[in-house]
């Protein structure tokens, strides 16, 4: 095509353009970018039912299923007390939440710890509250670092606050709870 035929196609189709209106452009291109998607959706659909009818018939589901010996509650229990943390590493674990802080650039004042122990269970706890100072993603990464570090805590609270919508920097309160026990499991027992 010569030149001057591409730009009185291009003067047309903005003429056009300009006539029908900006929603009517909008509308006319949802429309067919929605019978793109049917007609997608449709091949798929088609393609996947050819591939099923080449598939190898179904196996029974008896025979999928594997059976899991039976746990018995003494196994239960083993478990339970044996994804708990041990009382004389508590102070190494908040230790341990005082680097992550560090490392994601968070201020950490003195935190404030309370610990209670729950004859029934035999398990101890240990809460750790901590005021930080940083950027809402800060903490956010700090607190997800803390519970892969510490896999028998839990995260109790965690909230913001922020003196002005402009600071970049908020201060945040973040509590954990540490479930431990002096309990050895059975596997660690065993020789």
């Amino acid at each position: 095509m010569s030149a001057w035929r591409i730009d009185a196609l291009r003067l047309r189709a903005e003429l056009l353009l300009r006539r029908i209106g900006a929603p009517a452009c909008v509308a006319v291109l949802l429309l067919v970018s929605g019978l793109l998607a049917w007609g997608w959706a449709w091949q798929q659909r088609a393609l996947a039912a050819q591939l099923e009818a080449r598939a190898l018939p179904p196996a029974p589901v008896a025979a999928m299923v594997v059976r899991a010996p039976a746990a018995t509650a003494s196994d239960n229990l083993a478990l339970f007390y044996g994804v708990l943390g041990q009382p004389r590493y508590a102070e190494q674990q908040v230790r341990l939440l005082f680097d992550l802080a560090a490392k994601n650039g968070l201020v950490l004042a003195q935190g404030e710890y309370k610990s209670s122990y729950d004859k029934a269970s035999r398990v101890s706890t240990y809460q750790v509250t901590l005021p930080l100072k940083g950027s809402y993603q800060s903490v956010w990464h700090f607190a997800l670092q803390a519970l892969r570090a510490v896999p028998f805590a839990s995260l109790d609270e965690l909230s913001f606050r922020r003196e002005q919508v402009a600071d970049a920097r908020l201060e945040a309160r973040l509590r954990l709870t540490f479930y431990l026990s002096d309990a050895v499991p059975a596997a660690a027992s065993a020789p």
